[in-house]
């Protein structure tokens, strides 16, 4: 049996690989080790994977957000390993998962948007080379983290269209104190921050959102994508919940700028599934 995880800043995704084929799955919240205890991924393990296990596991391959350092990388797979005793653990970047599953063994640039956001070019085997996305307060531009902030900040300063604020304020009944309360002093951040892109989808013929949506993935292509080399004659690829509903608008930027996009994934999960497929019979 194969474990295999998709850990990002909102939701944890597990594919069960068993032996004669079947596939399982298991959610639970996210998790990123930048952000939260251990005992968060222990609770989630313990309440969501581990009554679903009923065999000897083999390999569990976990790619995740927060989870570049050394340090981050040893708090992960300590977690694994203690339940998983008998299991070889691999631990990787939530990018390489994206890029496995987008790209497969073919080049390409991977890139997430969803809660956060990152990019990378792929040769098929190895990322070669990643522009940092430096988290959700000095980067991750294009992402639900981005696009809320900016929507959110607009709110409270009574920059929004008056009916687009109306709207809002009766769907999130939410003053100025609870709000920053909920950024600056609760879990979690980037999530509640990129909770409203829901809203924002939902009224995107509003010219405001529809322009803050493309504004904010014009500003991903400006900062990640033309980082890199030959970018506008090799294939794009996203992978993220942002860039699946606002597909598009992420194509027609794209289109605007030059860049071809490829695949539009919800999640990488389904992917990496396949692609861990061979390792079954190794």
């Amino acid at each position: 049996m194969i474990l295999i995880a998709d850990s990002g800043g909102s939701k944890l995704d597990w594919r069960i690989l068993h032996d004669d084929g079947k596939i399982d799955q298991a959610n639970g919240p996210g998790f990123n080790p930048y952000y939260q205890p251990v005992s968060d991924l222990q609770k989630s393990l313990e309440e969501n994977l581990l009554p679903q296990i009923s065999e000897p596991v083999t390999k569990v391959f976990f790619y995740g957000a927060g989870v570049s350092s050394p340090d981050n990388q040893k708090i992960v797979e300590g977690v694994l390993v203690k339940y998983f005793q008998q299991a070889s653990v691999e631990i990787n970047l939530d990018l390489l998962g994206a890029a496995r599953s987008l790209c497969g063994d073919e080049e390409g640039i991977a890139c997430i948007l969803g809660t956060g956001s990152n990019s990378c070019s792929y040769d098929g085997n190895i990322i070669t080379k990643n522009v940092a996305s430096l988290g959700w307060i000095l980067g991750d531009e294009g992402s639900g983290a981005y696009m809320g902030m900016q929507f959110i900040r607009d709110y409270i300063r009574n920059e929004l269209p008056e009916k687009l604020s109306e709207q809002f304020k009766a769907r999130f009944p939410l003053n100025r104190e609870e709000i920053l309360s909920k950024v600056y002093q609760h879990d979690k951040p980037a999530a509640f921050l990129g909770s409203f892109t829901k809203f924002i989808f939902q009224h995107l013929k509003d010219p405001y959102c529809y322009q803050l949506v493309y504004s904010g993935f014009k500003e991903f292509f400006e900062k990640n994508i033309v980082q890199y080399d030959n970018y506008k004659n090799i294939k794009v690829h996203f992978t993220g919940r942002v860039a699946f509903y606002f597909s598009n608008v992420l194509r027609q930027v794209a289109n605007d700028m030059g860049i071809s996009v490829k695949n539009i994934a919800e999640t990488p999960i389904a992917g990496l599934a396949l692609y861990h497929k061979k390792d079954l019979n190794h």
